[in-house]
C-alpha cells in the first residue's frame, strides 16, 4: 500500500502538513510586517519571499485535495496557531527600541539615580500635571531591558503612571551602560556622558 494513496496520508499527514506550513507562513508575515513597522526594510522582503513560498505550497495541497474537508479546516487553524506563533516570537527576539515616560509627583531623584546606575540614560524635566507638579522622566531602552527598566519604577515609585511607546528611528545607537563602580560614574560624568 502507497502511504501517498492512503487514507492515513490524506485525513492524518496532509492535514497535519497544511497546518504546519500555515504555521510558519504566517509567522513569517507576523514578523515581516512587525520589521516593516520598526523600519528595517532589508529583511522584510527576504521574509516575504519564503512567506508567499510556503503558502504557494500549502495552497496547492489543498487545490490539490479539493474533496477532502479535513484539509478546508487545517488551513484556517494552521493560520490562527501561526498568528499566535508569530507574535510570540516577535515578543522573544524583542527587537528595537522603546520611550518609557514616566510622570511622578514624588520626588523622582532617587528613581532617576537608579536608572542611570542601572546603566539607563534619563532626561528630566518639571512640569504641571491635573494636580500640580510633576516630574517627567524620558528613556529611551532597547526593548529587551523594558523588563529591568520597569522593575526598577516599580519598586521606587510604585504609584507612577508610565508609558512605553515603540520608536521607530533613533539617531545613535542606545547601549546600555555597564556601570561597575561609583569611581567609573564619576568618570563618566565628569565626561559628559
Amino acid at each position: 500500500m502507497d502511504l501517498l494513496d492512503s487514507n492515513i496520508y490524506a485525513y492524518l499527514i496532509l492535514p497535519l502538513l497544511i497546518i504546519i506550513a500555515r504555521i510558519v507562513d504566517v509567522s513569517i508575515g507576523t514578523l515581516k510586517i512587525i520589521f516593516i513597522s520598526r523600519g528595517n526594510m532589508a529583511l522584510a522582503p527576504v521574509l516575504g519571499f519564503f512567506e508567499v513560498l510556503v503558502w504557494l505550497l500549502a495552497v496547492t495541497k489543498i487545490f490539490e485535495n479539493l474533496d477532502n474537508w479535513i484539509c478546508y479546516f487545517a488551513y484556517p487553524l494552521g493560520f490562527a496557531i501561526g498568528s499566535f506563533v508569530g507574535i510570540k516570537l516577535e515578543e522573544k527576539l524583542a527587537i528595537g527600541v522603546q520611550l518609557i515616560r514616566i510622570i511622578t509627583r514624588k520626588d523622582a531623584s532617587q528613581l532617576i539615580q537608579k536608572l542611570r546606575d542601572n546603566g539607563y540614560a534619563v532626561t528630566s524635566i518639571s512640569a504641571e500635571g491635573s494636580q500640580g507638579k510633576v516630574g517627567v522622566l524620558y528613556s529611551v531602552v532597547n526593548r529587551k531591558n523594558i523588563p529591568d527598566c520597569v522593575s526598577v519604577i516599580k519598586e521606587l515609585n510604585p504609584n507612577a503612571f508610565y508609558t512605553i511607546e515603540d520608536i521607530r528611528f533613533v539617531s545613535q545607537e542606545i547601549r546600555k551602560a555597564k556601570i561597575k563602580s561609583g569611581i567609573q560614574r564619576s568618570k563618566l560624568q565628569s565626561e559628559g556622558k
